[in-house]
């Protein structure tokens, strides 16, 4: 209930008004979000890799319904990816991108996204890094499997991300468990209906580890996406079977950063995904729906900034 409650948050403009003319918002928004611009995502992935930690950035922004702000944020990708590279972050794609289909217009045009993904693919490609093609409601997982099969088969770094909450997303990753294929595994953080999605924690959790068996007993590239202590212990496991560089842990900036590092330390591949840009209310309600812990450290970390 919590979780829906959260999610319907995300979607109401009123309230995005109210949180995000908050002054005390913008102070916790910054342990979550590198930044605004360019230079802040720069800069932060300088730190984390310093750390010795892997990178995604994500440009935040969805829904885009106009071709020019879906062009503009593709070209946004393309500057991202010439100013870290010109930072030698990108060297093995130590520094790559996460795209959301529809902020570079799948609710417009399924070829106009694929398009601009391709572009922001090449411009990848051209720093020496990968990109990852996000996953959105399920309304949009067809197309955007469908953007990032079709464009493997040119550029075989372009990665997909599956939702274990997601009932279709054992058969998902069976079909996507191929060579060298890069799929990241995560639970999901959108309002589904019942009929798509598994309505109770015990059960996404129980998918997540089916998928994450298949992932690791194939010959594909697994970047697990959890900060789930149960789940990245079944990882490690699992990984014992496998060459450490052949698959990664994945977490977001801003949520158990200690444990990032120490896992890291003991020479497991950590890779963390860093949002950046303004649009971050959607992102922010959506990490908050997705533990009812996120929700109360974010009370508290607003207290105690106030």
């Amino acid at each position: 209930m919590l979780r829906r409650a959260l999610l319907a948050v995300a979607a109401s403009e009123q309230i995005r008004r109210v949180v995000t003319a908050t002054p005390a918002t913008r102070a916790v928004v910054d342990r979550y979000v590198a930044g605004d611009s360019i230079s802040d995502a720069v800069r932060v992935a300088r730190s984390l890799r310093a750390a010795g930690l892997l990178v995604t950035l994500d440009y935040l922004g969805e829904d885009a319904t106009d071709s020019r702000l879906a062009a503009d944020t593709a070209t946004q990708y393309v500057q991202l990816l010439g100013k870290l590279a010109a930072e030698g972050l990108t060297e093995g794609g130590a520094v790559e991108v996460s795209v959301k289909p529809t902020a570079v217009g799948l609710l417009l045009d399924e070829r106009m996204a694929s398009d601009h993904i391709e572009r922001i693919a090449i411009a990848a490609r051209e720093a020496g890094t990968t990109v990852t093609v996000d996953a959105e409601d399920h309304k949009t997982t067809d197309a955007g499997l469908r953007i990032a099969t079709a464009l493997r088969s040119r550029l075989p770094f372009v990665g997909s991300v599956v939702q274990a909450s997601l009932r279709r997303t054992e058969a998902d990753v069976r079909e996507l468990a191929a060579p060298g294929v890069r799929v990241r595994l995560c639970k999901g953080a959108y309002a589904e209906p019942v009929s798509e999605a598994f309505p109770g924690r015990h059960d996404v959790d129980k998918s997540f580890a089916r998928c994450l068996r298949i992932l690791m007993s194939g010959p594909g590239y697994p970047m697990i996406a959890t900060h789930d202590p149960r789940l990245i212990e079944i990882t490690r496991s699992l990984g014992l079977h496998r060459p450490q560089d052949s698959f990664e842990h994945q977490m977001l900036y801003g949520v158990r950063p200690a444990e990032q590092r120490r896992l890291a330390e003991t020479g497991a591949q950590v890779r963390v995904y860093v949002p950046y840009g303004s649009d971050w209310y959607g992102y922010l309600v959506r990490r908050l729906a997705e533990r009812p812990a996120n929700l109360a450290f974010f009370l508290r970390s607003l207290w105690s900034v106030s």
